[in-house]
Parts: C-alpha cells; structure tokens; sequence
C-alpha cells in the first residue's frame, strides 16, 4: 500500500490581485422606464381585449376590444419593448468610458 503525501502550502501565501472591470450592466433606468411603460400598453390592450367577452354570439364586440386592443398589444410587443431594451442614453458619462 501506497501512502499518500499532502503537501502543505506553509508560508506560501497566493498572491491575488483584484482587476477593475469595466463591464457595466447594459440596462439602466432610462430603459427600465420604457420597458415599464411598454409593460402598461400591453396591460391596457390586454384589458381592452377583455371587454369584448360575450356570451351571446347575436351581439357584436365591443369596438375597442376588436381594433384597438390588437393595436396597443402590437405596438407594446414590437415597438416599446425592443426599443427599451436597445435605447441607449446619450450624456458625456458614456462618451468619456467609451474612449478610455
């Protein structure tokens, strides 16, 4: 039978150093705000479509639920969500990283 040695690292101290990233999360409050407000328009369309419910199939629905609903749920999912998540803020913050 083998035995088996472990080494003890005694007076051996790892030497680490800390880097400084320069990574930023890419969301900010500018976009949480449109996203926010895109997050209200799909809520509201979602509602508006909710109205148009009717159990009596002679009876027509309601105007809203049937045009404008599909609108604002459209222009939430492909308009004011994609653009809060790719708007950028323009201020000189983000100009004087960029050419560090």
């Amino acid at each position: 039978m083998a035995s088996t040695k472990h080494k003890k690292n005694i007076g051996k101290q790892r030497q680490t150093s800390t880097v400084s990233s320069s990574w930023k999360f890419p969301l900010d409050s500018h976009n949480y705000k449109i996203l926010g407000i895109g997050a209200v328009v799909i809520a509201i369309g979602y509602a508006l479509m909710s109205t148009g419910i009717s159990d009596d199939p002679s009876q027509w629905n309601n105007p809203l639920a049937v045009t404008i609903a599909p609108i604002l749920l459209a222009i939430g999912y492909c308009a004011i969500i994609p653009y809060g998540l790719l708007a950028r803020k323009k201020n000189s913050e983000v100009l004087n990283t960029d050419s560090e």
